[in-house]
């Protein structure tokens, strides 16, 4: 598995979240307190996304994240609203490339699965059949969260409510690929939404900022364990949990 977090709210730096809390990203990259034995170090690359303008920058690296000396400092000079970061242990057979690190980005959109498909890659085939023949050709990396995003990116694309699609898509891959671990998290800079399907994931809300991760980065009181099968889904000063398989025919 991997470990992953997001944050929305007032401009600041991601190297807090990311390398300076006392249970930070690249701390949970080799010590990680809740993998559920989806293995115990989180060392094939890690990568970050943010928003200084309507579209995401990115920074990824196919190495792990306590051997870049670089990041910190580049974070460190960055004052960004909303941002993505994950770091990666691939799952067996599948490639170590800095291609294979979430977060994905698609136009405004930046995207970051953890957890795994099971029966990879036939559990795929039917889904991954229904993507324009253009969108298979130019996957970035042979994974099963390349497959996820492609998959998601292309409802976003057609202007699909965010909150609805990304349900719809774990709903769709639960039943093609049942016990699937599909923790997601997705941001355009303005809405922020996160899965807990199967594996971890808590929330915490804080002067006006929301920030969900795989694992706590500190114990600073406010974290809140987000149940399983359930999403969060937060805007400018406003955050709620919801199940994922509520009806969502009313969204537009």
């Amino acid at each position: 598995m991997c470990r992953h977090l997001a944050y929305l709210g007032p401009p600041e730096s991601p190297a807090g979240l990311v390398f300076g809390a006392p249970h930070s990203l690249r701390h949970q990259s080799y010590a990680p307190a809740d993998m559920r034995g989806g293995g115990t170090v989180n060392a094939d690359g890690f990568g970050i996304a943010w928003y200084t303008g309507e579209t995401p920058v990115r920074y990824r690296r196919a190495s792990p994240i306590w051997t870049d000396h670089d990041a910190p400092v580049l974070t460190e000079s960055v004052r960004t609203g909303a941002f993505v970061a994950a770091v990666r242990n691939g799952t067996p057979g599948m490639p170590v490339s800095e291609a294979s690190v979430a977060p994905f980005v698609d136009g405004r959109w930046s995207f970051s699965h953890n957890g795994m498909v099971t029966g990879w890659p036939g559990s795929l085939a039917a889904l991954a059949g229904k993507l324009p023949v253009t969108d298979l050709l130019t996957l970035e990396a042979p994974t099963d969260s390349a497959v996820l995003w492609a998959l998601l990116a292309e409802r976003l694309r057609a202007g699909e409510d965010p909150v609805r699609a990304t349900a719809e898509l774990t709903a769709k891959v639960e039943a093609a690929a049942p016990g699937s671990r599909l923790n997601f998290l997705l941001t355009d800079g303005t809405i922020l939404v996160a899965t807990a399907w199967t594996h971890s994931l808590s929330v915490r809300e804080s002067g006006g900022a929301v920030v969900v991760a795989s694992e706590p980065t500190g114990t600073e009181p406010g974290w809140v364990p987000v149940p399983d099968g359930h999403a969060v889904v937060a805007r400018a000063g406003s955050t709620e949990i919801i199940p994922l398989d509520a009806d969502r025919s009313a969204l537009t």
